[in-house]
């Protein structure tokens, strides 16, 4: 089975979620750039952001924050949000079975690949990390999928763009697959995934079939 990361893997959700957190952040005086707010919390889930924040800043959140963002998230995503370049030709030519595993709640999970058209491919196989108890770099939200789809964690490959996510992937004994192909930075962030366990780096999703078929011996 084939793993996939939602935001920044298959859609181009994470300059969109992090200038929509930055911008409400900077409302509530905790002013951070959206490229602060990437680097810092890159494939964590919201809750864990949240916490993530008012531990930096040793202040309650307002309690509308979360909803606040969620709305503005959802609003920007159905006006701007793309897929990931390739991502449906490689969706294509990928055999077997195929999921996602993403740190976002359900609904941004199934409204995002409604969006971009993606969705086809993987319903209902869609894992939030809303429905296990600890997110990413935690294995629990892999070992979720890989429960409910009867796939034992050796069968299973993980394509994620996030060091978090590779960390998680690794931990469940499963085999990470790292993707830069929406980075600023190939080099760096292919060096921080190899060094939380990739087998491989990707900088472009055309190259994954290849990819499986190489690591598959391993």
């Amino acid at each position: 089975m084939v793993i996939f990361d939602c935001n920044g893997v298959l859609v181009d959700s994470e300059p969109i979620a992090s200038a929509v957190f930055a911008d409400a952040l900077s409302r509530i005086g905790l002013p951070l750039t959206a490229d602060t707010v990437a680097r810092s919390f890159h494939g964590r889930r919201p809750a864990d952001i949240f916490a993530a924040a008012e531990r930096i800043t040793k202040r309650a959140l307002p309690s509308d924050f979360a909803a606040g963002v969620a709305a503005e998230t959802s609003r920007r995503l159905r006006a701007e949000l793309r897929a990931v370049p390739h991502a449906a030709h490689a969706l294509t030519w990928i055999r077997g079975p195929k999921a996602v595993a993403s740190s976002s709640a359900m609904d941004r999970i199934r409204l995002s690949l409604n969006i971009t058209d993606l969705l086809r491919f993987f319903e209902p196989r869609l894992f939030s990390a809303s429905e296990v108890p600890n997110g990413k770099p935690a294995p629990d939200l892999f070992m979720l999928a890989a429960a409910r789809m009867r796939v034992a964690p050796a069968d299973c490959f993980v394509v994620e763009d996030s060091v978090a996510g590779v960390v998680a992937a690794k931990a469940a004994g499963m085999r990470p697959i790292g993707f830069v192909g929406r980075s600023h930075d190939e080099g760096e962030l292919a060096r921080d995934l190899r060094g939380a366990g990739a087998r491989a780096v990707i900088a472009d999703l055309r190259a994954l079939k290849s990819t499986i078929s190489d690591l598959r011996g391993w």
